[in-house]
């Protein structure tokens, strides 16, 4: 599509006007592409501001800087008026502290974290891994302390941990965070899978659905909803839940520290993984609701549809 004068006059005067400039999917309080959301991600990390330019609202702009730049994919990032690239560039830039350089801040700390993989926990890595060639076990965790492993090709500069005879990969924020982390294997009636526990966080409580009635009656917890919409749609959020995709993580997570929370989800499976990132940020009072909606529409409220 070519490029018409308005539209890059429009463009230069963004980049004149703002030193760094992201034009993404979204903006950056909510990233609407899994890679806007990890091009901000990295730039958190390092610049306490930057302009943004959601493209999903401006059509031309969308084609336009594809043009101007010559690159084809959103998001891009531009720094004094030059293209930088996209996300994968932006991270590779973060890891190997190229992008440190070009905003003028501190080195990254290259420092292995100190880790604890439990024997469960190397037992299930071992054997999903057993096949895999060419690969390393990665693991990224955000502010939020929202954590995902991953099978990736080792990268030149990744951070590496050992612990239990494996490697953990890491970049250079992630590893920061990791620092002290006890990588569990846990089996609950939902489910197994791997479980990352900070230091100093506290135990995520249990709570059975006949339980969270009781404490809804006396108005002792605050019911937070973790499903997405469509899983509202099935059945929407009991009346005194506050649901979190509506709100907000960092509204949320601005609650007094010592506030009762309780995650509730479809079956209780992705409202633990939830629970684990509040208590990982702080919080001293939270727990999972057992077997989650399913759960309540059968033994508590049966006008819930089951789904």
């Amino acid at each position: 599509m070519p490029l018409d004068n308005t539209t890059r006059e429009r463009i230069e005067t963004l980049l004149k006007d703002h030193r760094v400039v992201l034009f993404m999917k979204g903006d950056r309080q909510q990233p609407m592409c899994g890679f806007s959301s990890a091009a901000t991600n990295t730039l958190n990390e390092l610049l306490p501001d930057y302009h943004t330019v959601n493209v999903l609202e401006d059509p031309e702009i969308r084609e336009g800087i594809k043009a101007y730049g010559d690159w084809p994919t959103i998001p891009q990032l531009y720094v004094e008026g030059e293209l930088v690239g996209g996300a994968d560039i932006i991270r590779q830039m973060y890891g190997n502290g190229e992008l440190h350089t070009l905003f003028g801040v501190a080195a990254p700390d290259r420092t292995p974290p100190q880790i604890t993989i439990t024997d469960a926990a190397a037992e299930a890595i071992r054997q999903g891994t057993a096949n895999a060639q060419g690969v390393a076990l990665h693991l990224e965790i955000g502010p939020d302390h929202s954590a995902g492993f991953q099978l990736a090709p080792a990268g030149e500069h990744d951070i590496v941990a050992h612990a239990n005879g494996l490697e953990v990969h890491f970049d250079p924020a992630s590893a920061q965070r990791a620092k002290g982390i006890v990588i569990d294997w846990v089996s609950t009636v939902q489910g197994e899978g791997l479980s990352l526990k900070f230091p100093g966080t506290q135990e995520i409580g249990s709570l059975s659905v006949q339980q969270l009635k009781a404490r809804l009656a006396a108005h002792d917890i605050t019911l937070i909803d973790v499903r997405p919409a469509a899983g509202r749609a099935h059945a929407a959020p009991l009346a005194q839940a506050r649901v979190l995709e509506d709100e907000g993580y960092e509204s949320l997570a601005a609650l007094p520290k010592d506030t009762a929370l309780a995650f509730i989800c479809h079956h209780g499976i992705s409202s633990r993984g939830m629970a684990e990132r509040f208590a990982a940020h702080g919080f001293s009072n939270v727990h999972n609701v057992e077997g989650g909606m399913d759960a309540w529409a059968r033994e508590v409220d049966s006008a819930v549809p089951i789904y």
